[in-house]
């Protein structure tokens, strides 16, 4: 179990038959995602839509949280980085199946929608679960210990990568990286570039987001085993 503080917003139908669970980026919190609700709940209107604080307050930003410091950024050490990775999956993962839960729904009624650091976690807790969420949105981030993948996956949703081409944060070059790595391990893969794009989430790239997520909770878009 999870004790991670969380928002939640019901669908706006009352069916609550699907969930969009957003996990932020370094520095932030959950409630800087959740607007996206605004735009996408028309379009998913049995989705429940649930934004989740990381658990540590940010190094570089103590009004914000972190699912693990970032040497570069805040002068922590590689293994206090990969400690924390392995802590935060771990309650990240507890989390999900308290949202399952407390829903009353099956994984495959779950998408995760992950911005930078969200997307890093996204990427790395969901494929070692064993029974596999209906899809991951992974804005802005990259794919952390690619080479680990293939031998400790153990499920494998459909996943989309959008990345911005002008991102100064999160390279461009790592939605490459990541969509190879997924691709070798069997993954279903797919890729959108929001042309002059920095370090966040353009209207286009919501865009798709959106039919993939009507997509993956239609039963449209195949999950790989």
């Amino acid at each position: 179990m999870s004790d991670l503080n969380f928002k939640r917003r019901g669908s706006a139908s009352g069916e609550d038959s699907s969930v969009v669970l957003f996990l932020h980026g370094y520095g932030a919190d959950g409630a800087d995602l959740l607007g996206l609700a605004e735009p996408l709940a028309p379009h998913l209107p049995d989705t429940v839509f649930v934004a989740v604080d990381a658990p540590d307050r940010s190094m570089a930003n103590p009004m914000g949280f972190q699912w693990f410091p970032i040497p570069w950024i805040d002068g922590s050490s590689e293994a206090a980085a990969a400690e924390g990775l392995r802590r935060s999956a771990k309650l990240l993962d507890g989390f999900i199946d308290k949202v399952l839960a407390d829903e009353g729904l099956s994984p495959d009624r779950l998408v995760l929608v992950g911005f930078s650091q969200g997307t890093m976690m996204s990427l790395h807790v969901a494929p070692r679960r064993a029974d596999p969420v209906a899809g991951i949105v992974g804005f802005s981030g990259r794919l952390m210990f690619p080479d680990a993948l293939e031998a400790e996956v153990l499920s494998k949703p459909p996943v989309i990568l959008i990345h911005g081409d002008a991102d100064d944060v999160v390279p461009f070059a790592e939605m490459q990286v990541a969509g190879e790595a997924l691709q070798s391990a069997g993954f279903t893969v797919y890729g959108h570039v929001m042309r002059g794009t920095a370090h966040g989430i353009a209207p286009d790239g919501l865009s798709v987001a959106l039919s993939f997520i009507r997509d993956v909770l239609s039963g449209e878009t195949q999950t790989d085993e």
